[in-house]
């Protein structure tokens, strides 16, 4: 028996067609949710985090943690281990993670055009401005998950079986055309397609070997055969080919590891010490130059660090990212730093702030840590002792982060 993968825009009547088919064919559902839960449960990592590898947009701290690469692994190997099984409808992001060699899977693109899909929203009862902006955000992170596994258009033909225009389909007809194309000889479950999971799974985890260890080549398998592809470009190939190779060689089911170059090939993360993942540093201050000096000494130090330059900026940046530490100065124009402070502290109690202060009192000083700062330091600062610092705040979130895990 086989499986069903259906990836959709919204507003398609997709959970109808989902529901007919399981119906239909008797075959379990498995969405986004369960598979989010899964990975959260086996690797012991908050689901909003994997929610955000899934739908975007990718965190500007994500060069420093290559956070994303690690939990689309992740996804990929419990999606992996369920290809094992049949009978199963995969709907949601996680449909785009199978690959084309896993032919006994059907691949499936649900889409309509917009105005249609704002017609059915409106019968949901949705105004026309509110369905304009769900279905935005909504595109945008179909559009950016596909572009960031394949480098591909969401709707391009090349990641299905079968596209279903649902513009000229009912649930109905669309179950029926998705069930005429299921039933066909080269949908069946052959040798080498049941190959093709066992590929994905050993790649997968040869993936998560890999970002572990801080890089994010292209990995190709199968049968045990490992192909990494790194960047023509790359400085001390020779050595990297060999640190590489052993990585790949450490799971289970490699046989033999080859790398290759080429321009066209994933640039590669060449990490000279083993790989941590660093703090993530906001840093708030109006002095550009200095704010800009010191993200560039932190970065080298391994930490991940983003400048803003307003207060403003930083609220704004605390809608979409959740940095570790907040290196904030206090006197700014426009929102204060202890404004900034008192609603980072209400909004994300979790982050830890270090006040700097060029021109302070001593009843400042009083008022940011009685609201919450971590430290209060004065300028200039001396690097050392403001990483020493960011190292201990870093550590009380991390330590808070397991407890909550």
């Amino acid at each position: 028996m086989s499986s069903i993968a259906l990836f959709n825009t919204i507003f398609i009547e997709e959970k109808k067609v989902r529901e007919r088919l399981a119906a239909t064919t008797d075959f379990r559902i498995l969405q986004d949710t369960h598979i989010i839960s899964e990975v959260s449960r086996k690797y012991s990592i908050g689901g909003e985090k994997v929610e955000r590898a899934l739908y975007g947009p990718q965190s500007v701290f994500n060069r420093f943690t290559l956070e994303r690469e690690r939990i689309t692994a992740y996804l990929k190997v419990i999606v992996a281990n369920h290809l094992k099984s049949s009978g199963i409808i995969y709907s949601g992001h996680i449909a785009l993670l199978i690959p084309s060699t896993v032919t006994h899977v059907l691949r499936v693109g649900l889409f309509d055009k917009t105005s249609n899909r704002i017609q059915r929203a409106l019968k949901e009862g949705l105004t026309e401005k509110n369905t304009l902006k769900v279905i935005k955000k909504n595109d945008t992170s179909a559009a950016n998950w596909a572009d960031y596994l394949y480098k591909k258009e969401m709707s391009d033909p090349s990641l299905y079986d079968i596209i279903v225009p649902m513009g000229d389909h009912s649930p109905e007809s669309a179950v029926q055309l998705i069930l005429e194309n299921y039933h066909k000889p080269a949908v069946l479950e052959q040798e080498t397609s049941r190959q093709a999971v066992e590929d994905m799974a050993i790649s997968a985890q040869v993936e998560l070997a890999l970002v572990e260890k801080g890089y994010t080549t292209e990995v190709k398998s199968f049968d045990g055969e490992i192909t990494l592809l790194v960047n023509k470009s790359v400085a001390n190939f020779a050595k990297l080919a060999s640190t590489l190779t052993a990585i790949a060689e450490s799971v289970d089911g490699v046989r033999e590891v080859q790398v290759l170059t080429g321009k066209e090939y994933h640039v590669s993360i060449y990490r000279n010490q083993e790989f941590t993942l660093p703090p993530k540093v906001l840093l708030v201050d109006d002095e550009q130059e200095f704010v800009q000096t010191l993200s560039e000494r932190l970065n080298t130090r391994n930490y991940g660090s983003y400048p803003v330059f307003t207060g403003e900026h930083a609220l704004e940046f605390l809608e979409n990212e959740l940095p570790d530490v907040m290196v904030l100065d206090l006197k700014m124009p426009g929102i204060s730093g202890v404004n900034v402070l008192r609603k980072t502290k209400a909004l994300n109690p979790e982050i830890e702030v270090i006040i700097l202060s060029g021109h302070g009192s001593e009843e400042d000083k009083k008022i940011c840590m009685d609201l919450g700062a971590y430290a209060y330091l004065h300028k200039p600062v001396d690097i050392t002792q403001l990483t020493e610092i960011i190292d201990e705040a870093h550590a009380k979130v991390a330590a808070a982060k397991m407890t909550h895990i």
